[in-house]
């Protein structure tokens, strides 16, 4: 009993022993052998499990560079602060502010209702509407955000097919249906911040009663497994889509600077990428549900006897969300048109041979982050009510003018602590390539080299996939980013070709609940198990590396050209290399 109280009580204090004993447990590292590599993996290795472990807040371990390199004479603080605000974070914290504007204004849920409608409710139709929508609203907006907002209508349709027999024309069933609907939504947006929110989503969630019914059951689980992954496969379309996707960005945007070459990561380059490649792994994973789970569970039973019925059950309480949502609102069309915007201006930047827009300025003035931060501004200054235009509006006095957002709300919906993870991750990846790190670790893995290029990419993704199970993405892709690097250069390979498939693999995490932000919340739920994930997603994550693999050696190819290695990349290299031989399998 003695024991068992004092391993409670050691499991309870857990994060200060970690916090105080494994810097003394890896201090043989850089007092032993003493070079500044050494001392660089030491940092390196202190933050990591401190990532790992969560000892400290993830945002609060991502400060520790600042306070690490510098105390063993590593990296300078100056030039270490310089990596928590750059031109990627900026392209962040633009794309985050116009994210905010949709979410608070609702304009996402209101597209995700009318996307609904169009796909129509029968079974597969309906499941596809629900990950489609999750995926493309995940391109733009938050992953937890995306899926906190998808459950409760997801739930609301379930209910409805459950209930098979109620009569629509009774207001008092349709007013509890509403009345449930308006719960979950009051815990939607604090859903993954702590444990009282995931413990009242759990209760509302298993509070009905989901056991009496298997073939329903099933239906529920497919249903919030298919809202997880979309949301982490729509992250990877985009270049804001997801935090891996920006740590590539700043990596590759430092290796070009240092080449003193123009980046070919930008918003349009990703897309040309990323979209195709998430929508076939959007496909796939449809598929897969419906062979995997719904192929067990009896539709009729599921939705009733009389499809017709139901289908006109549900589009009825899509119908009375959007009616509770009200006539589209003046500051939602501006929204809309500000998104749109935005995205055009980032498509047309840089359109490679074709030009763009940025011929108009100095050649590396301006960036993707100058359109972000120039429509995040304008949703200050756009006024949310029409009447501002209007006659009525001239005569009432300017005070009463409201901007579509307010600095309040803003600063209160940011993710800061997402901005102070990418900066502190892009000082590891800067340090750990100045100091040599990077380097020494990649001739360390150079057994690798014996195998095909293409088998390393494959192999390193599927790695990386499964790392991320029980790691923060952002924080892989951190570490991962420089080593890649470094990998390829040295093999005589294209840095993007190592470094494109291990940030991506960072986003196919399906398995655990802990692996990303979705996971958790519909885990959450009580509907799912731990191993109703990994059976489910296992296969996933395969699919998912393999179709990226094929995506790099293709149409990835046609936009980055992997095969043709900048003289400038290459060590002791002053021409330019052709490496098509490498990627077939000599170097």
């Amino acid at each position: 009993m003695g024991l068992r109280l004092a391993l409670k009580k050691l499991w309870l204090l857990r994060n200060i022993l970690i916090v105080v004993l494994v810097p003394l447990l890896l201090s043989p590292i850089p007092t032993l052998v003493g070079s500044k590599e050494a001392k660089c993996a030491y940092c390196i290795l202190l933050i990591a499990i401190f990532w790992i472990s969560e000892a400290l807040p993830i945002a609060v371990t991502a400060l520790l560079p600042l306070v690490l390199f510098p105390m063993l004479g590593v990296a300078e603080a100056k030039s270490i602060a310089g990596n928590y605000v750059n031109n990627t974070s900026m392209l962040f914290v633009g794309g985050l502010i116009v994210a905010i504007s949709i979410e608070t204004w609702n304009l996402h849920k209101r597209i995700a209702l009318h996307t609904l409608l169009i796909f129509g409710t029968e079974p597969k139709r309906l499941l596809f509407g629900l990950m489609f929508t999750t995926w493309f609203l995940s391109m733009w907006i938050s992953n937890t955000a995306t899926t906190s907002m998808m459950l409760p209508i997801a739930d609301a349709i379930l209910e409805q097919l459950k209930n098979a027999d109620v009569n629509l024309n009774d207001p008092d069933r349709e007013g509890e249906e509403l009345d449930k609907l308006t719960v979950l939504e009051k815990t939607e947006r604090s859903v993954g911040t702590d444990e009282k929110s995931s413990a009242l989503m759990k209760e509302s969630f298993s509070s009905r009663n989901f056991t009496k019914d298997k073939s329903y059951t099933r239906l529920c689980k497919t249903v919030s497994l298919a809202i997880a992954y979309a949301a982490n496969t729509g992250g990877t379309a985009s270049l804001t889509g997801t935090g891996p996707n920006l740590v590539l960005k700043g990596q590759s945007d430092m290796l070009y600077h240092a080449a003193g070459l123009p980046s070919v990561v930008t918003f349009a380059t990703w897309m040309m990428f990323g979209l195709p490649l998430a929508f076939v792994n959007l496909i796939i994973i449809w598929v897969w549900l419906i062979i995997f789970q719904l192929h067990r569970c009896r539709l009729k039973s599921c939705v009733g006897t009389k499809v017709s019925k139901n289908d006109t059950k549900v589009r009825n309480i899509i119908e009375q969300q959007l009616k509770a949502l009200g006539p589209i609102s003046f500051a939602q069309v501006l929204i809309g048109f500000c998104f749109v915007l935005l995205v055009l201006l980032w498509i047309t930047r840089d359109l490679q041979q074709a030009g763009g827009w940025r011929l108009l300025f100095k050649p590396k003035y301006v960036t993707d982050a100058t359109p972000a931060i120039f429509v995040a501004v304008l949703l200050f200054i756009l006024p949310s009510n029409i009447s501002f235009f209007t006659r009525k509006g001239y005569r009432q006095d300017f005070g009463d003018w409201t901007p579509i957002l307010n600095w309040r709300t803003a600063e209160k919906k940011l993710p800061w602590g997402i901005v102070l993870v990418l900066g502190g991750g892009f000082a590891i990846a800067d340090v750990s390539r100045v100091s040599g790190l990077s380097a020494e670790i990649s001739r360390q893995l150079s057994v690798l080299s014996t195998m095909k290029p293409w088998v390393m990419s494959l192999v390193l993704s599927f790695l990386v996939s499964l790392l991320t199970e029980i790691t923060s993405n952002v924080a892989t892709a951190s570490i991962l980013m420089p080593i890649m690097e470094q990998m390829a250069i040295s093999m005589g390979m294209h840095p993007l070709y190592l470094m494109f498939p291990a940030a991506l693999a960072c986003s196919f995490a399906f398995m655990l609940p802990v692996a990303t932000a979705p996971n958790t919340i519909i885990f959450s739920t009580g509907h799912l198990k731990v191993v109703d994930m990994v059976s489910a997603g296992f296969f996933i994550n395969l699919v998912c590396v393999f179709t990226l693999t094929l995506a790099v050696h293709t149409w990835g190819e046609l936009i980055f050209h992997f095969s043709e290695v900048p003289s400038a990349f290459l060590i002791n290299a002053n021409t330019t290399v052709n490496a098509t031989t490498a990627l077939n399998g000599g170097h």
